[in-house]
């Protein structure tokens, strides 16, 4: 599959585009004001402890205290070894297990200074998660400064090449350290796992002096610029063109790869084009059309998808699609188109936490079987953490996304100032009742007979003329002389563009 890195360098905003045969997969956009934290390892100090709750406050001088959950906690009173008799992964960085741990309130005091690094943003009204678990990604091995312990990627399969690569990286591992091999390091030579093991270690000790010394709080490391975190993350052998349209961070990206990817530096390319570079890939039209809420499948049938605090469903329907053959030909195909596009979906939006796919009820067993292996299928280039549970006699799948960010959704929109979210407004006829109710209860709390209405035309219109006898009627009952006025607020203003621009 052919790829390319696009990204777009503005003095406010930053956009990178990972495109899959010219259409675009996934997308991160960090404004100035908003850059992420994720990754950054903080001095904090423990604000409050929570024991039944099994969790903790932590401030780290951002807006929001953090969240250090108990299992996220180092117990410096656990053996390593412990530690690794009782874990069953080999693909995360170890934590510590509850059952071994002493209870938060022994670990933790409010008022003591704490290392923590942030795991998850902050997403709504939550602060961002942190951990005391530390780790420094590379491009090939993600370092574990507190745990001695080696973890493979799952996406590595081979069992040969996991026993290749835990067997070159364990030499040279100091003894009290562990490293996770990332999907990128398949295939790789020993000669780049010893380079970035030796990146990794001498930003650890940066980090460690830092820990030592700095006595405030506050950060204690920063990860990457974004542009650079993305194409450490996102580069793979598949990527034929990076392509950038700023100078400066074009000049920085040059001097990363040549010490990291050295390989990619014949595919760096600077955008010298007058057209706009997410005008030129039709990066801005798949942005767009990543927001609709209704997304039509090839077939004519279609998706809606709902996004709420908890969860994020997705409704497949057959619309305007009525197959040619039978109904299980016709229900099967729109399945499948939509396990494909649900895929996609996930990982353009990033969606995370609890999803539901409401799927239309398959006729036979052996229909939602082959639908639940073309859905793992789909998910399968997705970089993200998912666990699908098998799809319910109703057609239901429950699944979750790792999430650390909020969706692009929650980044690029804003709850409505008109319907307040519901996402529905109210029928001008429910408007025009509550007017009428609104001036009967406004005469009768202040004894008013001459009143002014500001309203919008399309409202004044309904209740001079399909309300006329209940307003009359009123007027008559309480001897009252209304007078309308048109306001300058249409109900089709929320669909027009913000702004003009002339000649």
């Amino acid at each position: 599959m052919d790829q390319k890195l696009v990204i777009n360098i503005s003095p406010t905003e930053k956009r990178i585009a990972l495109l899959e045969e010219n259409q675009v997969a996934e997308i991160v956009i960090e404004r100035e004001e908003q850059r992420t934290v994720v990754g950054n390892i903080y001095r904090g100090i423990v604000s409050r402890v929570l024991p039944g709750m099994n969790c903790a406050f932590i401030r780290i001088g951002l807006d929001r205290a953090a969240f250090l959950y108990g299992r996220d906690v180092l117990d410096a009173s656990i053996p390593h070894q412990d530690l690794l008799d009782a874990w069953s992964g080999e693909d995360l960085p170890l934590l510590p297990i509850p059952s071994l741990q002493r209870p938060i309130e022994q670990m933790l005091r409010e008022g003591h200074p704490i290392v923590v690094q942030v795991l998850k943003e902050a997403l709504g009204t939550k602060g961002p998660r942190v951990s005391m678990n530390l780790s420094l990604p590379g491009r090939y091995l993600v370092l574990l400064p507190y745990i001695c312990h080696i973890g493979i990627s799952r996406r590595i399969e081979s069992e040969e090449e996991r026993k290749r690569l835990k067997e070159a990286i364990q030499p040279l591992l100091p003894p009290t350290m562990g490293v996770i091999l990332r999907t990128a390091a398949h295939g790789v030579e020993i000669e780049a796992l010893k380079q970035d093991l030796r990146y990794l270690l001498k930003m650890w000790q940066g980090v460690e002096n830092k820990i030592k010394t700095q006595s405030h709080m506050g950060p204690l490391f920063t990860d990457l610029p974004i542009h650079l975190r993305m194409v450490r993350d996102w580069y793979s052998d598949s990527v034929s063109d990076i392509v950038i349209d700023s100078q400066k961070e074009y000049q920085e990206l040059q001097s990363f790869i040549a010490d990291t990817l050295p390989s990619a530096s014949s595919k760096l390319r600077f955008h010298y084009d007058a057209i706009p570079i997410f005008d030129l890939y039709d990066i801005e039209l798949d942005i767009a059309s990543a927001l609709d809420r209704k997304i039509t499948l090839p077939s004519g049938g279609h998706l809606v998808v709902d996004q709420t605090e908890a969860l994020t469903s997705f409704d497949v329907n057959t619309g305007k699609f009525v197959g040619t053959n039978n109904a299980r030909e016709t229900i099967l195909q729109t399945n499948l188109e939509a396990a494909k596009k649900v895929a996609e979906q996930l990982r353009l939006r990033n969606i995370g936490g609890i999803i539901i796919i409401d799927f239309i009820d398959c006729e036979t067993e052996e229909d939602r079987e082959l639908l639940f292996s073309a859905l793992q299928h789909a998910l399968k280039p997705d970089r993200a953490r998912t666990h699908v549970l098998k799809i319910s006699e109703f057609g239901l799948v429950q699944m979750t996304r790792k999430r650390t960010a909020d969706s692009l959704e929650r980044q690029l929109l804003q709850e409505c100032p008109y319907c307040m979210g519901n996402g529905h407004v109210r029928r001008i006829e429910t408007e025009a009742t509550d007017l009428l109710r609104e001036l009967r209860r406004r005469h009768l709390q202040t004894g008013e007979k001459n009143m002014t209405i500001y309203a919008r035309e399309d409202l004044i219109q309904w209740v001079q003329t399909r309300e006329k006898e209940s307003l009359e009627s009123l007027q008559m009952a309480y001897d009252l002389q209304i007078q309308f006025l048109a306001s300058s607020f249409r109900l089709d203003m929320l669909r027009d563009s913000q702004f003009e621009i002339g000649p």
